[in-house]
């Protein structure tokens, strides 16, 4: 006997036939999600910085020049002793020696012709304490910065940073009136605070929790200014590595506008209707940015070497 076939179903078969087909899925053109850097600058700026502060203390050799009885912690460091307390009360060397390795010093940048000083002052520290604190907010703030883009972005906006800062502070310091030095990485951390800032700012639209962000990183900014008005701290450094920094955001921390798939990642047929890798106001802060960082290094500088003129001028007569 023949198999029996199978019952049909009249309503059944209606029903199927009329039925809408369903349409397969869309084409999945989505970019992979971006590999973070690996960072490694960060942590080799950290290890320069501590390098050169152990170094500080070598050359200094507190037990050579103040006495043995005077070095703070002698018997446990040695030579690398501090200074005492009522010299520096930082923990670190002597302002002899943090002015030989390369101190802002404003009397050298200008009649001795020692513009260098300006980034060198960067990677020198009065003491411990003042290491400390800058190096864990480099930490904090940096690795994560890196990771998202890259050691030479990071690289670039970290240094002019610090030397916007050294430039505002040298133009602020008045050796005639309170002679002093500026040393400090502290110029270069608040360029990256400010940097962090633009690049909300930039990048807005792929922020979802957008007001959320923008008040906890305005918190922390100010919180770390205000940092600035403890006695013997150079805020000038820290205003003008924050301004270099904020404006350094805009043109280096760029990102991509939100839904911008790069044509690579789209199927072949696929009709697919691409964004603007960037918008225009991006564009557009990108170039105010520009305009107003070489502006403002252009007419720090003039201020700086014009004052020296005029020195020079009135010492003639």
């Amino acid at each position: 006997m023949g198999k029996r076939p199978p019952s049909v179903h009249v309503e059944s078969m209606s029903y199927d036939v009329h039925k809408p087909i369903s349409m397969p899925p869309p084409p999945s053109y989505y970019p992979p999600p971006p590999k973070p850097w690996f960072p490694w600058l960060v942590p080799l700026i950290f290890l320069v910085n501590v390098g050169m502060f152990i170094f500080m203390l070598y050359e200094n050799n507190c037990p050579a020049i103040s006495g043995r009885n005077r070095c703070l912690l002698y018997p446990e460091l040695g030579r690398f002793s501090f200074q005492p307390f009522h010299e520096n009360p930082l923990l670190g060397p002597s302002i002899t020696i943090l002015k030989r390795y390369g101190a802002l010093d404003k009397e050298a940048v200008l009649e001795r012709g020692e513009g260098w000083r300006l980034v060198s002052c960067m990677w020198l520290h009065a003491g411990v304490i003042h290491l400390l604190a800058n190096m864990l907010s480099l930490l904090f703030i940096g690795i994560r910065l890196e990771q998202e883009f890259g050691f030479l972005r990071i690289g670039c906006l970290y240094v002019l940073s610090g030397f916007g800062g050294s430039l505002l502070s040298s133009i602020s310091l008045n050796p005639a009136e309170n002679p002093t030095i500026s040393v400090g990485a502290s110029g270069a951390l608040f360029g990256l605070l400010g940097a962090m800032l633009s690049e909300l700012i930039t990048n807005w639209t792929i922020y979802a929790n957008k007001c959320a962000a923008l008040l906890s990183l305005i918190l922390i900014i100010a919180l770390n200014l205000a940092v600035g008005f403890i006695p013997h701290v150079d805020n000038s450094a820290h205003i003008g590595g924050f301004i270099s920094g904020f404006l350094l955001g805009f043109i280096l921390l760029i990102r991509p506008q939100f839904g911008y798939v790069n044509q690579k990642y789209i199927p072949a047929g696929s009709d697919v209707k691409r964004k603007s890798k960037h918008k225009c106001y991006q564009y557009l802060l990108l170039i105010i940015a520009l305009l107003l960082l070489v502006f403002g290094y252009v007419s720090g500088l003039t201020k700086l070497y014009r004052t020296d003129l005029q020195v020079s001028k009135n010492n003639r007569f």
